[in-house]
């Protein structure tokens, strides 16, 4: 396992004890999916992960509303857009997120790297704003 995973799994471990009401879990899973996609990656898991992105830093949905828009788009069968994955995809990782305290401190930081994977993918920003309302979510 490599670092940036290890990092993963703890920011998981964090973010889905503290039961929090804004699910801030939501925003790590999607910033790692996004960022470590490749070519074996399902469409609709870099879909669901560009969307939770562009909710969270365009539209400042909680968690819990991405996993609902999530559980929306999820009930219509297509085909979801192949997305070009940009060489860099970020400048913010797990890791560097897993440095900082537990508390505010983290979950700015959280924020911050999902803003910096959303930031590499600009280039997709109309894709998933026009799948968005075409499902009527934003």
């Amino acid at each position: 396992m490599s670092r940036d995973e290890d990092a993963y799994d703890a920011l998981c471990s964090y973010t889905l004890g503290r039961g929090d009401a804004a699910f801030i879990h939501q925003h790590v899973v999607d910033a790692f999916t996004a960022q470590h996609a490749d070519e074996h990656s399902k469409p609709i898991s870099v879909a669901f992960a560009l969307v939770g992105l562009y909710l969270l830093v365009e539209k400042q949905f909680s968690g819990r509303q991405v996993q609902r828009a999530h559980m929306l788009l999820a009930r219509h069968r297509r085909s979801w857009p192949a997305f070009l994955l940009p060489p860099d995809r970020g400048s913010v990782t797990a890791v560097e997120v897993m440095t900082l305290r537990e508390g505010p401190e983290r979950d700015s930081a959280i924020h911050g790297w999902c803003a910096s994977v959303w930031a590499a993918y600009v280039d997709d920003r109309e894709t998933v704003a026009g799948l968005l309302r075409q499902y009527g979510i934003v």
